[in-house]
């Protein structure tokens, strides 16, 4: 039986008629899942770094940028995130084309994910055991005599790019293969027909549809990389060229136990990821104008 006209609307009605539909409510948790786990946390760590236990409020980044054995710390972080990063998009992007083409795709996109179930440490054992100075590939290659001692491979900056390399490239891959997949095959085979050869195919078809994702693929994988801890302490030098930022933060909250540096540390962290996302996003507009409207619809 319907409601006479003046009946007032219940609870879910009034909720509706204020966009609180139950679709919208489902957001809640994880909006406060998020407030939890990052606004919290960021806003009191910044709120932290400016309460030093010595100085004025700016005293922990003053002391950080005046200090090369702290401010020099970016640069190194810098030096193995970027390249990591770029080789990562650089391979990605032939096996990602290939792989589309392959009638067995699902199974060898789950080979190239392997490492992400293993996690950093475990693979940092397996290269300590393998690339090692007793490890198989230097024994291998003093058995064949191509080398009269064993060449280091780890505890150096080529130990923490390869782990990183290792760990990092599965999360690279599946999003470029996610990116090349959707680019509508119709468009490849329309500049065949015109005479476009395979470069030419790629530089002008597939390229301009690509920009957009491979720069937000960027952001994402060195956002990964420029957090390195756990490769820089077991296959790198904690102390030399390899001293990344996460370890000075680590350092300063944890062996010095001031946390007020610590968090300084880790919004100058904050603050360069971001400014290296901002300058790859602004980037992207240098290869790409328009809209990836060719895509798959």
């Amino acid at each position: 039986m319907a409601l006479p006209s003046n009946t007032p609307p219940g609870l879910r009605q009034q909720l509706a008629l204020r966009g609180l539909d139950g679709v919208t409510l489902l957001v809640l948790p994880a909006l406060l899942l998020i407030v939890l786990l990052f606004v919290y946390p960021f806003a009191y760590g910044l709120v932290l770094s400016f309460q030093p236990k010595e100085g004025g409020w700016l005293a922990n980044y003053s002391a950080f940028f005046s200090d090369p054995y702290l401010y020099d710390t970016i640069g190194a972080t810098l030096n193995i995130a970027v390249p990591v990063t770029l080789v990562s998009l650089v391979i990605a992007l032939p096996v990602a084309f290939r792989v589309r083409l392959m009638r067995r795709q699902r199974l060898l996109t789950t080979i190239l994910v392997i490492p992400v179930t293993l996690g950093t440490v475990l693979v940092a054992e397996g290269l300590l055991n393998y690339l090692g100075p007793q490890g198989w590939f230097n024994r291998t290659l003093l058995w064949l005599g191509v080398i009269g001692h064993p060449v280091r491979l780890l505890h150096n900056y080529w130990g923490v790019f390869a782990s990183l390399l290792i760990t990092g490239f599965p999360f690279t891959f599946l999003l470029t293969l996610s990116y090349v997949s959707g680019i509508d095959p119709a468009l490849e085979q329309a500049a065949a027909t015109l005479g476009a050869d395979a470069r030419r195919r790629f530089l002008h078809v597939f390229l301009p549809l690509l920009v957009p994702g491979l720069a937000i693929n960027f952001c994402l994988s060195f956002v990964q990389n420029f957090s390195v801890f756990p490769s820089a302490v077991l296959l790198g030098a904690p102390a030399g060229e390899t001293r990344v930022i996460s370890i000075a933060a680590y350092q300063a909250a944890f062996e010095r136990f001031d946390y007020s540096m610590g968090s300084a540390i880790a919004i100058i962290m904050a603050v360069v990821q971001l400014a290296v996302v901002v300058l790859a996003l602004a980037g992207r507009r240098l290869f790409y104008r328009g809209s990836a409207s060719g895509g798959k619809g």
